[in-house]
Order: structure tokens, then C-alpha cells, then sequence
């Protein structure tokens, strides 16, 4: 075996112990840039004391966001335990976010979010009442199924397909994003 062979085989050999040691479910650590406001927000938080040394939530306490519809209508959906759903809701505890959606292909609505958020696009098969981060930017609420390589951000909770599909109706449609506070019921 000559000189040249060698070097190749053990290049390679290095390569592939170097790549084997990569997961996608390590946390992402690093900075991500808003859009709208050019702040950059530590995405290393999401590592903080509520969380093990997987990034997981210790503490399994998940935020509720309300979703408001132009129409009077509002749901209530439990977000992800995901940097994506997590920096969705560090935006939403400073205001609310409105969105204006268009209808995509008879099965959600998509609109711009203003910003973008980290991604953490896996092959899932979606269903009704699913929200979804696309492209890092569009956050898109399905009233139907799809399979691609999405975002999950939440879930809309007790509801079905025929609620979502009358409640956004057929064209475009303003929702207004915002956490779910819980209500006293001291009187």
C-alpha cells in the first residue's frame, strides 16, 4: 500500500470519528438575530437551572398562549419543549404579536412572525391544530394534515378539524398571539 492511500484511509478514519460524535438532539447553544428589533438574544439560556443537562425542562411546567381570532374567537394551545417554542414565548411575554394569514394549499393558515426563531425542523406528519414554525419565520396553524420537514411550536388543545376550518375560515385571516395568563377565581 503506498504512502498516498494511507493517508487517505486515515484521513477518513478521522473524519468519520469526528462526524460520529455529532447528534441533532445535542441543545443548540449560540445567538439568533430578530428581524424586526437587530437585538441578539443568548439562545444558551434555554440551559438554565430548570433544565437538565440535556436542555430538557425539569420542571414539565409548559406555557399556554391564546390565540385570538379577528372574528371573536379564541383558543387556548400548549407550546413545545423546544428552543423554537421558547423563544416564540420570550417574544410573546413582551406584547402581543399580531399575524395576518393567508389559506396555503387548503390544509392552514401561514403568515410572516416579524422574526426569526431557531429552527428545529425534523419529518413530521402534522394534524389539526398543530402550529408549526416554516422556514424559521412563518408561523402557520394546520387545519388538516401534511408531511415535511417542520417546526413544532404547540398544539391547539380540545379542538377539531371542522372548529379550526369554521373559525378561520376560507382566505385571510388576523390572529393575535399572546400568553395565557391564568385567571384568579378569588372573588
Amino acid at each position: 500500500m503506498n504512502i498516498r492511500m494511507l493517508f487517505i484511509l486515515l484521513t477518513a478514519a478521522i473524519l468519520f470519528g469526528i462526524s460520529a460524535g455529532c447528534t441533532k438532539d445535542e441543545p443548540v447553544t449560540g445567538n439568533y438575530k430578530t428581524e424586526n428589533t437587530g437585538q441578539t438574544e443568548d439562545s444558551k439560556s434555554e440551559t438554565s437551572e430548570n433544565t437538565d443537562e440535556n436542555g430538557q425542562n425539569q420542571n414539565n411546567e409548559m406555557k399556554n398562549i391564546e390565540i385570538k381570532i379577528r372574528n371573536g374567537r379564541s383558543f387556548v394551545a400548549e407550546l413545545q419543549d423546544n428552543s423554537s417554542a421558547r423563544a416564540l414565548a420570550e417574544l410573546l411575554e413582551q406584547g402581543d404579536i399580531v399575524v395576518n394569514m393567508n389559506d396555503y394549499a387548503n390544509m392552514e393558515k401561514v403568515g410572516q412572525l416579524g422574526v426569526s426563531l431557531p429552527r428545529n425542523d425534523e419529518y413530521i406528519t402534522t394534524s389539526p391544530g398543530d402550529l408549526i414554525l416554516y422556514q424559521g419565520n412563518q408561523f402557520v396553524i394546520y387545519y388538516d394534515t401534511n408531511r415535511w420537514s417542520l417546526t413544532r411550536l404547540g398544539r391547539i388543545l380540545d379542538v377539531t378539524q371542522e372548529d379550526l376550518k369554521q373559525a378561520l375560515g376560507t382566505g385571510s385571516v388576523t390572529v393575535t398571539l399572546s400568553i395565557k395568563r391564568e385567571t384568579s377565581s378569588i372573588r
